[in-house]
């Protein structure tokens, strides 16, 4: 049977580079994305010409309606879901603790930890064997941020960060006995389009040489690692945090 993943924020960046290796793997995969459809077609396209079986599903997933929706299209498009990657996210101009807003705070925990809540939510009802299902692997994509801290930049992003690490942490242990596991990937600056989101287009160049490394990492190399933990090579690794970081 076609093991069929869900990845959030699968149009661009991590998530997009995590669909297409899921894909040369033999997911099927269903990518959502919440307002660029026009990139999202652009990942499925690029599955289906190389033979693959893919899907775009949209839904913000900080709305629980939509993200329930999402799911029963998967189901019925793909089948049985067996892996969810959580990495839909955002960050936010740089500001201090001292300047934010409520709801600057709000946006950000509802999209990158309620969001994240949701759809591991409906992921373990089809899942978790007490549910009939027959297991699967689900991968929160967190961030360094949540042990660096990120002051002066965006401390909120950096605690909703933390949020799910301990959501990783618990959940795990609370349906490992369910034939679920749970991880999360912690990458660190990652030359990606969100910096250009939080206003700093330059920033996986400009911070490089913090790096022990001295570079910036890519999205197929946080994709590497996600697609490990979905897959049995992984078969007894569950409440890992795995920083993919380069060294800081």
């Amino acid at each position: 049977m076609t093991q069929v993943v869900l990845i959030t924020g699968g149009s661009r960046g991590i998530g997009a580079a995590t669909a297409l290796l899921a894909a040369s793997q033999g997911y099927a995969v269903a990518v959502n994305y919440s307002a660029n459809s026009l990139a999202a077609d652009e990942v499925v396209r690029r599955i289906r010409a190389d033979g693959g079986v893919a899907i775009t599903v949209k839904a913000d997933v900080s709305k629980e309606r939509e993200v329930v929706e999402m799911f029963k299209k998967v189901d019925a498009k793909l089948g049985r879901l067996c892996a969810l990657v959580n990495n839909a996210g955002i960050v936010d101009q740089a500001t201090r603790v001292d300047a934010i807003t409520l709801a600057r705070l709000q946006r950000m925990f509802e999209i990158n930890v309620f969001g994240s809540f949701l759809c591991a939510r409906e992921a373990v009802r089809r899942m978790s064997t007490h549910h009939g299902g027959a297991g699967g692997a689900i991968v929160n994509v967190s961030s360094a941020a949540a042990r660096l801290g990120s002051p002066g930049q965006y401390v909120d992003y950096a605690a909703a960060k933390g949020a799910i690490d301990t959501f990783t942490l618990g959940l795990a242990r609370e349906v490992a006995a369910e034939g679920i596991r749970v991880n999360a990937v912690r990458p660190g600056i990652i030359d990606t389009d969100i910096h250009a989101s939080g206003g700093q287009p330059n920033r996986a160049r400009d911070v490089a040489p913090q790096v022990p490394m001295q570079r910036a990492g890519t999205a197929d190399e946080v994709a590497q690692s996600i697609v490990w933990l979905l897959s049995n090579n992984s078969s007894y690794t569950s409440g890992a945090l795995l920083d993919i970081s380069g060294g800081r």
